[in-house]
């Protein structure tokens, strides 16, 4: 603020010099002026005087004229009548005639005399008007160039004067302001005094305790550090550097703009070299009618290709956005993608050299048509020229990417001087081909606008071309937003990352990368470690009574454990009774079923054979013994197989299971198998459903964990993010309270030398006032003497 009143008030005290500078000037013009008005007006005076002469004189001799006319009339009148006399009296003598004659000629040239006095008196009347015309048009002539001019030096006067007010009144408010400030001012520096006397002495404490700090340092490290690794650049290379993680994000950062503006880049080339290929199709000869020269054919197959050579740019520069993290070391010594971009970018670049002449040669052709005129020939000539330019700036960016892809490859193939100068060719590099684009879309326009006025232009070549103008126009802006984008960056990119040991070069070796990056994740995991939340601690009341509650039941705890134990023995015991007896019941089940049909079979036996006759009870009555004696072997047999009624346990995963043999028939076994089979069977089922159960329990469960691991890691990330923006904000907050205080300094210095200065511009305001005091005193005196004298 007050460097803005500083400046403003010089400002006007130079205009106010400058002002009355001109304002002298002026008024002695004005002076200058009015003298010469006054004197043109006592000369106008003057003129009118002679002027009036002139017309008085005028009138007399106009006068005179009328009166010696009326004299040539009588005169006339009386030669008439004298000659009738002399008719009549010519028969009387010779005397009376010769006295006729005698007054005749007197009359005669006394008459002559006076007609040539009146042409003589004519001609000068008419010179003396005319002269007097002439010099009263002058005259009015320069009476208003000098009256415009009076009224123009008035009206600068008036301004002036107008601005000399204001200017007067706007200083005196500004000077009563700034006295105002100035005793506020004044009020402000002795307190800045007294703090300034205070902080001397907080600067005389710190120094003493710096000094004192620095002895106890200085000692500690003479006695402790064997040697200063710093000062010999052999141990101070062994020396891992630190991390710069805003460097990280910015590169970061950078790279995914410039992978935006290479996305466009490609897209507009890839149309550029399609429509490209369709117009060789098209124009001059259209295949569809006719075929085109083997040398467009040629053309337009190498034209086919260019997606082969164009996409991997995109991909290249993808890879490389992809390598750049935050856990990584962005340098050109460790950006092994750049090479990979670099030699996608000369393949483009060797594609572009490729199809130049056989395109140099269709523009050739194109001229060579018979429909071609002398504009388009000229048109053709200088998209030639800028098809030529363009390739080889492209072929100059392919030599810069290499040289800066050369240290991932050698470390010591291009040194940390020349890196800046390569970067700034490189922008420059990229504003002459964003130039030359531009070219060659106007030339292109110019030829299209051309072309649209022959009668032989078809519609398919007006859309291809409308098409090649509008890829033109996206590769023009995507050129120009990169080199906009690399020269806004340039800084960023001729700087140095900070990577290296301190005091030593700030070059990077990748294994130095490495041990740094290692370095970092045992930091983070440090810190990650210590940030753990504390575990609450027990009041000491609690403890103590807990303390007792555990030395008693330390007595108990073996004998809780046995109890456990034989509690679980029994459950487990009375769970396998729980199937035998289980198996037993659906064992008897089944038993009871078939021995209910067996007596229902035979209770319809009996009374079929009470119902027969006697014949049909022999053979009714031989069945049963071969029943039995089947039934009987069947029990021999099984005799062996199963001696005595001894209970046998068989054990599995599912449980104990106590089965007893018994001589019954075989039908028996197998619905006891199958009985068993079908437990056995349910409980699988039971089995693989909790299985299910479980399983899907887990992937839920597993679903949830990531779901909560994705928002810890955007926790995390918006936690840093905000981390860095305090940071941001910290250090802004700190910049500007230093700009503040160099600010306020500066407005104490200027506000001191305003003081100065008004107290100068006082003192010459006081000396003034005394002079014109003096001068008013000596007029007074003069005119004094003068009324005495």
């Amino acid at each position: 603020m007050a460097a803005d009143l500083q400046a403003k008030y010089s400002k006007l005290a130079q205009e106010y010099s400058k002002l009355r500078a001109q304002n002298q000037v002026l008024k002695k013009g004005v002076v200058d002026e009015q003298a010469n008005s006054a004197s043109l007006k006592d000369q106008l005076k003057q003129r009118d005087q002679s002027l009036r002469k002139v017309e008085q004189e005028m009138d007399s001799l106009s006068f005179r004229n009328q009166q010696l006319a009326k004299r040539v009339e009588l005169l006339q009148e009386e030669l008439v009548t004298s000659e009738a006399k002399s008719k009549k009296g010519k028969s009387k003598g010779d005397s009376p005639s010769q006295q006729g004659l005698q007054t005749q000629s007197v009359f005669d040239e006394d008459l002559q005399k006076k007609i040539q006095e009146n042409e003589r008196l004519h001609i000068q009347f008419y010179e003396a008007g005319e002269q007097h015309r002439h010099q009263e048009g002058q005259m009015r002539a320069r009476l208003e160039e000098l009256e415009s001019q009076s009224a123009q030096h008035q009206a600068v006067v008036d301004g002036l004067n107008a601005r000399y007010t204001e200017a007067v009144e706007r200083l005196q408010t500004d000077k009563a302001r700034m006295e105002t400030k100035s005793q506020t001012l004044e009020h402000e520096s002795k307190e800045c005094r007294m703090r300034a006397e205070e902080c001397q002495q907080q600067l005389r404490r710190c120094q003493a305790e710096l000094s004192r700090q620095l002895k106890q340092s200085s000692s500690v490290i003479q006695e402790k550090v064997p040697f200063n690794d710093t000062k010999l650049s052999d141990f101070n290379s062994l020396n891992v550097p630190a991390h710069n993680r805003r460097h990280q994000l910015k590169a970061r950062d950078l790279a995914g703009q410039a992978l935006a503006f290479v996305q466009d880049l490609v897209a507009a080339l890839l149309n550029f070299h399609s429509y490209t290929e369709q117009r060789v199709h098209i124009y001059p000869r259209d295949s569809s009618i006719e075929p085109i020269s083997p040398l467009n054919q040629k053309f337009s197959q190498y034209l086919h290709e260019n997606a082969a050579y164009v996409r991997p740019l995109e991909d290249g520069l993808l890879q490389l956005h992809q390598s750049i993290t935050e856990d990584t070391v962005t340098v050109l010594e460790t950006v092994g993608k750049l090479k990979l971009f670099a030699d996608h970018f000369s393949a483009y670049s060797h594609f572009l050299q490729k199809i130049l002449p056989y395109q140099l040669k269709s523009l050739e052709e194109e001229c060579n048509a018979p429909f071609c005129t002398a504009a388009l020939t000229a048109k053709n000539r200088e998209l030639q020229r800028d098809v030529t330019c363009i390739t080889t700036q492209f072929d100059k960016l392919s030599n810069y990417i290499n040289l800066l892809a050369l240290p991932s490859v050698r470390q010591d193939a291009l040194p940390q001087t020349s890196m800046s100068a390569v970067f700034t060719q490189l922008s420059a590099c990229l504003h002459s081909l964003q130039d030359a684009v531009k070219e060659m879309s106007k030339h292109y326009s110019q030829k299209a606008s051309l072309e649209g006025e022959l009668s032989n232009v078809t519609e398919k070549l007006r859309t291809t071309t409308e098409c090649l103008l509008g890829s033109l126009v996206s590769l023009t802006n995507c050129t120009s937003k990169i080199a906009t984008f690399f020269s806004n960056n340039l800084d960023f990119f001729t700087s140095s990352p900070g990577y290296g040991p301190k005091g030593g070069p700030a070059t990077l070796d990748p294994l130095q990368a490495e041990s740094m990056l290692a370095n970092k994740k045992k930091a983070a995991t440090y810190l990650h470690a210590i940030q753990k939340p504390r575990p609450q601690s027990v009041p000491y009341k609690e403890a103590l009574a807990n303390r007792r509650v555990l030395t008693s039941s330390t007595e108990s705890r073996e004998g809780l454990t046995q109890q456990v134990h034989q509690s679980q023995e029994k459950i487990a015991r009375l769970e396998q009774e729980k199937e035998h007896w289980l198996l037993e019941a659906q064992l008897g089940k089944v038993r009871l079923e078939k021995e209910s049909q067996r007596i229902g079979e035979l209770e319809a036996q009996l009374a079929a054979a009470a119902r027969g006759a006697p014949a049909s009870v022999a053979p009714a009555t031989a069945v049963p013994p071969a029943d039995a004696s089947a039934h009987d072997q069947d029990d021999a047999e099984a005799a062996p197989k199963c001696p005595g009624t001894e209970p046998t346990t068989s054990t599995s995963l599912v449980g104990m299971l106590s089965t007893t043999f018994s001589t019954e028939n075989v039908g028996d076994e197998e619905s006891r198998e199958q009985l068993i089979k079908d437990h056995y069977m349910a409980r699988v089922g039971e089995l693989t459903s909790q299985l299910q159960v479980s399983d899907s329990k887990a992937v839920h469960f597993h679903a949830e964990c990531r779901a909560l691991a994705k928002r810890l890691a955007l926790a995390e990330k918006s936690r840093e993010a905000l981390s860095e923006e305090v940071k941001v904000a910290n250090q802004n907050v700190t910049r500007l309270q230093d700009d503040l205080a160099t600010t306020k300094r500066s407005y104490e210095d200027q506000l001191s030398m305003m003081s100065d200065h008004l107290c100068s511009m006082n003192e010459t305001l006081s000396k003034q006032r005394e002079e014109i005091d003096t001068l008013k005193l000596g007029s007074k005196a003069n005119a004094k003497k003068n009324k005495g004298r």
